[in-house]
């Protein structure tokens, strides 16, 4: 084999093993192993699965280090693994699950296509994501649930590094189950939220802030933040939420927000910022994903934020790092 760099070599082998991990979710493979090691035939058995083609995985999954030999054709959970487990905090089970779940496979198989011709593959197949999770609750459940694993640590960040107004109330657009809100509420226990999102989604919402304790504290709204958003909010949050749009659309989500905002309110959009260096970046690999989903949807720069920001007339007034790649822009009137 001709020598070509490692990086290369190891993208070509990533397909593969992220195809193992994939397999190791979908069957709870960890759950099974959570109390020991099992033989492939007793592990097949409990995931429904063909043993022969197990065992390949699982020596996959070895070479990995999710998983140990424990014996003659047994297997245990490593440490590494138990991130794998559905009962653990910070599982990436269910990361792992929608990314591989079939129309965001299909998305990525097919991003040569939606190149080609600049528009999604994955739309012309399945329509816009937000009508197919309406249309897909499972799927759905799969996406609030990788959504709300994904920001863990941006919300932890949030909630530690950021100064909020110690008596404000906090308009969380899009805000989906509402673990982003609760959170930065239990941080901050004099201010009051509002979270506002589609109406499929708001019930998850509700059950996430009544088993939190919010229910007193929050107010829930469903809408479309096209046509506009709850008015007289302190702060107004957009998380992970300007990037599912092209600029124009972008625009109009802040505009909206600008306008129902109080005189001295901010907004705060969390979201990964790409660099400017040419650096391996977590947005960069993000951004693909955008592309491949998305018409139009983008990760940005911080001047490119800016730009969005001011033709929607705000300014940026500060920026906070969080953390894991991720950066909290906060926005004032101009």
């Amino acid at each position: 084999m001709p020598h070509s760099d490692d990086l290369l070599w190891g993208a070509v082998g990533d397909i593969s093993r992220f195809a193992a991990l994939l397999t190791m979710a979908e069957l709870n493979v960890a759950d099974h192993l959570a109390h020991g090691p099992l033989n492939t035939a007793d592990l097949a058995q409990r995931c429904g699965a063909h043993a022969p083609s197990l065992r390949r995985v699982l020596r996959e999954l070895a070479g990995m280090g999710v998983v140990t030999a424990a014996g003659p054709d047994a297997y245990d959970l490593t440490e590494k693994g138990t991130a794998l487990r559905s009962d653990v905090p910070d599982s990436v089970r269910s990361s792992i699950r929608m990314l591989g779940e079939e129309s965001f496979w299909y998305a990525m198989g097919m991003l040569p296509a939606t190149v080609r011709e600049g528009s999604s593959a994955f739309i012309k197949r399945y329509g816009l994501i937000y009508d197919h999770l309406a249309g897909h609750p499972d799927v759905s459940r799969m996406f609030d649930d990788y959504m709300t694993a994904r920001a863990i640590p941006f919300t932890e960040g949030l909630a530690k590094r950021y100064a909020f107004p110690a008596t404000a109330t906090m308009v969380d657009v899009a805000g989906g189950k509402g673990h982003i809100l609760a959170t930065v509420l239990h941080a901050n226990p004099q201010m009051r939220g509002v979270l506002f999102d589609l109406e499929y989604v708001i019930g998850h919402a509700r059950q996430t802030l009544a088993a939190e304790g919010l229910s007193d504290r929050v107010r829930i709204v469903s809408g479309d933040m096209f046509a506009g958003v709850p008015a007289g909010g302190d702060v107004y949050l957009l998380a992970s939420v300007l990037h599912n749009w092209d600029d124009d659309d972008a625009v109009r989500i802040l505009r909206n927000v600008r306008e129902a905002m109080n005189d001295e309110g901010r907004v705060l959009i969390l979201e990964v910022v790409l660099p400017d260096s040419e650096e391996p970046h977590l947005g960069k690999d993000i951004d693909m994903r955008m592309l491949a989903i998305f018409n139009g949807g983008t990760e940005r720069s911080r001047e490119e934020y800016a730009a969005v920001l001011g033709h929607a007339g705000l300014v940026i007034s500060d920026v906070v790092e969080l953390g894991s790649g991720a950066n909290l822009i906060e926005a004032r009137r101009r």
